[in-house]
């Protein structure tokens, strides 16, 4: 799954287009790596969001198409 449609999928990032632009400029690193938005992403992959003065560290637990709204904490796990 790319990177910007599992962040809006997860809920880590409301709209898609908003981790579109996040990967984009640079805010989004995988593993410490800066990545587009159309990395595929895997279970085990850390990723770690810049928001200002704010960083948000989470690893992708599983990867999953559609999930409701109370099962998108499954899906990653805050570090």
């Amino acid at each position: 799954m790319r990177l910007d449609k599992y962040l809006k999928v997860s809920r880590l990032i409301k709209r898609r287009t908003v981790a579109n632009e996040a990967c984009d400029t640079g805010r989004v690193s995988v593993n410490g790596k800066t990545v587009k938005p159309s990395y595929d992403v895997k279970a085990g992959d850390v990723i770690e969001i810049h928001f200002g003065e704010k960083s948000v560290k989470a690893e992708v637990l599983s990867v999953k198409e559609n999930v409701r709204k109370e099962e998108a904490s499954d899906l990653f796990k805050y570090l």
